[in-house]
């Protein structure tokens, strides 16, 4: 339970332009569940879509209230993105029964917010919903892709003194979410606990690299060729957990799973503009045989002489069950019989 006598807090979260995904995880929480974090930080959920029975009038009333200033918002989460289509005019995407553009209220409701939080990268970045021609102009609070404006602008602060605290993946993991917001309500958290793209260093510190139940290939090289083989996804296969950052692969989601626990490669959700990598999600661009995209602040020459090394040196036992979809040769025994 929260502290006895501190002011409890007041959370209300609105979906945009997105698929509702970062709700999903979220509300699959584990150890403890989603409410019983909430409470547990002194938090009180004011509105959520899934999760409150509020609807239509009332929650216009809410609204209003909020922006008038008759109800404290301590902390603003958006989810999807910002739909400012057609021509900036926001039509594409109105609040039913408000008459008004749902960018409208989110730029309203973010100014009257202590904290104002992205929920997911369309939130933070534009994400899924801006790829391709993004006719519906969809953007982040604070960013435009790799380009700081989105919605808010690149200046903008909230009265806490933060920027928009970009919770970003897609999914986020519930972790990502609940870590941040505890650590908001007990005023724990600074800028200095945010990285570049605004994302909080709790997760973004690593990377989803680290943990990785594939490390010993990736050691060797020892290479899947098809989605389905056991070996590293990074040479043919297109994983980018040497250079995306989360902890996917320290703390999974419901304690097993993450997507290359999953048989899928990282495509590196939590970084803007991953929606557009140029290439399909399960390919490794290379240049000379050389994998285009190389792990984080390794020089490539160092890399090329590391991994011819290492294929070199690749026991039997990793070469055999890299291609194929199950371990099948156990590590060999030093016991003579």
């Amino acid at each position: 339970m929260a502290e006895t006598g501190k002011e409890r807090l007041n959370l209300l979260w609105l979906q945009s332009g997105g698929c509702g995904g970062c709700s999903m995880s979220l509300i699959g929480a584990e150890g403890p569940d989603l409410l019983t974090a909430l409470d547990a930080a002194g938090i009180d959920l004011l509105w959520h879509p899934s999760l409150s029975l509020q609807s239509g009038p009332q929650v216009l009333s809410l609204f209003e209230d909020i922006v008038q200033g008759r109800i404290r918002l301590d902390i603003f989460c958006l989810e999807g993105s910002v739909m400012r289509g057609p021509n900036g005019t926001g039509l594409f995407h109105k609040l039913a029964g408000s008459d008004q553009p749902m960018m409208n209220w989110i730029d309203s409701l973010a100014r009257c917010a202590h904290h104002v939080v992205a929920i997911g990268s369309c939130a933070a970045y534009g994400g899924i919903t801006a790829a391709g021609a993004n006719i519906g102009e969809a953007c982040g609070l604070a960013y435009d892709g790799r380009e700081e404006g989105g919605l808010l602008g690149g200046q903008f602060r909230s009265p806490s003194g933060l920027p928009v605290v970009n919770v970003a993946g897609c999914p986020v993991h519930p972790g990502w979410v609940t870590e941040t917001l505890h650590q908001l309500a007990d005023e724990t958290f600074a800028a200095a606990d945010l990285d570049e793209w605004e994302r909080p260093l709790s997760y973004a510190r690593h990377l989803v690299h680290h943990g990785c139940s594939r490390n010993e290939f990736y050691e060797y090289k020892a290479s899947a060729e098809r989605l389905s083989d056991s070996g590293c996804m990074m040479e043919n296969l297109g994983c980018k957990g040497t250079q995306a950052r989360a902890d996917c692969n320290i703390r999974p989601w419901n304690g097993t799973g993450s997507c290359i626990e999953g048989g899928y490669p990282c495509i590196n959700c939590t970084a803007p503009r991953f929606e557009e990598p140029g290439h399909a999600f399960v390919e490794t661009p290379k240049i000379g045989g050389i994998p285009v995209g190389l792990p984080t602040d390794m020089p490539k020459a160092w890399f090329v002489a590391l991994a011819a090394l290492s294929k070199a040196a690749t026991p039997q036992r990793l070469r055999t069950n890299a291609t194929a979809d199950r371990l099948t040769v156990p590590p060999a025994s030093t016991r003579k019989r």
